[in-house]
């Protein structure tokens, strides 16, 4: 008979180990990483060692993960303020904010001209009400307020539209 071997038998992986197994499943942030270990038990100074190592092998990059992120949530239909909030709670310098921003490549007015489309094709953005809707829609979805109005009142929002 073969011996089963168990979870006992079987060393407790490092921070490396299981930092690289977060990172597989998908890009983190260096600070989202630390807390992670942490949760698991692992020590700071062993965790920031190891982050250190991933970032040293580019395994772990916190410019590329605010660029995949922001372009995953411009795809979703997020506007720049969202974007940059959400970016800013993961730890990340403004320089590396405001890189991933401009790497989405998106013209954020046509975006929300777009959203609104799809989302209110059927209202009448004459109305007053649905208006109202309409922008406070814009804005909770992180557009600035001359984007949410401009769409909202039905306008097309020029080329040189200051964002």
């Amino acid at each position: 008979m073969k011996a089963v071997r168990g979870k006992k038998d079987r060393p407790e992986p490092s921070a490396y180990q299981r930092a690289l197994g977060l990172l597989v499943r998908r890009d983190h942030s260096r600070r989202e990483l630390s807390r992670k270990l942490r949760a698991r038990g692992i020590e700071s100074e062993e965790a920031d060692a190891a982050l250190l190592v991933l970032a040293r092998q580019d395994f772990q990059n916190d410019a590329r993960f605010a660029e995949a992120l922001a372009r995953t949530r411009a795809a979703s239909g997020y506007g720049p303020r969202y974007i940059r909030a959400e970016l800013g709670t993961h730890g990340l310098v403004r320089e590396d904010i405001e890189a991933a921003l401009q790497a989405c490549d998106t013209d954020w007015a046509n975006r929300a001209q777009c959203l609104v489309a799809r989302r209110y094709a059927s209202k009448d953005l004459a109305d007053p009400a649905v208006r109202r809707k309409v922008i406070d829609f814009l804005l909770r979805r992180g557009f600035d307020q001359k984007t949410a109005s401009a769409v909202g009142r039905g306008m097309t929002v020029s080329e040189d539209f200051d964002h």
